[in-house]
């Protein structure tokens, strides 16, 4: 076990020295374990690269399968305790995502784990993985986060959506081109509705009439309010369509350029409280997704 755990480490981490730290122990005890496993195993683990070392194509297959079974053992012992997790678990979340979803389920977490105390704090910026104080990240981008361990959330899918009330008002809403009545929500950037248009065949106007919001809550507040039509998305904004505030008034949907990801600092070893808030938000995700499937 000891020295499939220092090839686990070695394997996320990259390097010797950061998996001695990770697992607590000197950096000849690391050399040794992988050695120790190549014995065990009959094939060769690492192999040189330039002036370092690397897991062997064989061998990265393998810790890939280690990694999922050290998870499952841990889960194992985290199922019959979980309720014993305590400290405190310090998360950042992009505005929208915290205040129009998570804000609305986490009292699911607490009920599972009442001893764990939960900090939610919220970034402006959508991309920013910086702070050093915090446990897990909630962040929109592309991936690109070299010096952190990823879990892809789900990808974004977003259409027009809109308050009832401007269904029946001004025309209506039939035709894509309709939605050019009403003032245009944005989120910062226009790209979104301009590739929206684009894709159901509508010029995008050069000047069109709308507010930009700096934080997604602020967009759908107006939406709600009749102010307009914004462009979101079923996840996101799941709760406002579930209670009838918002309508999707074209089945259209652009996928967006960025997902929505759970990002943590690569150097850290992950906290039982890390590993349980990971599991639960990945399984609510995964239920909205089914529910969507069911829909559609």
């Amino acid at each position: 076990m000891h020295a499939l755990k220092a090839l686990d480490a070695f394997a996320r981490l990259g390097t010797v020295w950061a998996a001695a730290e990770e697992l607590g122990v000197t950096r000849s005890a690391v050399s040794h374990r992988l050695a120790m496993l190549e014995e065990i195993l009959g094939f060769e683990v690492l192999e040189r690269s330039g002036k370092g070392i690397v897991l062997t194509p064989r061998a990265g297959r393998y810790a890939q399968d280690v990694h999922k079974s050290l998870t499952l053992l841990t889960n194992a012992l985290e199922d019959s305790t979980h309720t014993e997790i305590d400290g405190v678990l310090r998360i950042s979340s992009t505005a929208g995502f915290a205040s129009m979803w998570l804000c609305n389920h986490i009292g699911s977490f607490h009920a599972e784990y009442p001893n764990l105390h939960v900090e939610i704090t919220s970034s402006p910026v959508l991309d920013d993985v910086s702070a050093r104080n915090i446990d897990l990240f909630i962040a929109f981008g592309d991936g690109n986060w070299p010096k952190h361990s990823l879990k892809h959330l789900y990808d974004v899918e977003f259409l027009p959506l809109c308050s009832p009330m401007l269904l029946n008002i001004r025309g209506g809403l039939i035709a894509p081109a309709d939605v050019l009545r009403f003032p245009l929500l944005h989120l910062r950037r226009w790209d979104d509705w301009s590739r929206w248009l684009a894709m159901s065949g509508v010029e995008f106007p050069m000047r069109s009439a709308g507010t930009t919001f700096s934080d997604l809550m602020l967009v759908q507040t107006a939406a709600i309010a009749g102010q307009g039509i914004m462009m979101g998305d079923e996840v996101t904004c799941a709760g406002a369509l579930a209670a009838g505030q918002l309508v999707s008034p074209f089945t259209n949907k652009i996928k967006s350029t960025g997902g929505y990801y759970l990002v943590s600092d690569r150097k850290k070893k992950p906290t039982p409280a890390v590993m349980a808030f990971t599991r639960w938000l990945e399984s609510l995700i995964a239920q909205v997704a089914e529910s969507k499937r069911s829909r559609s």
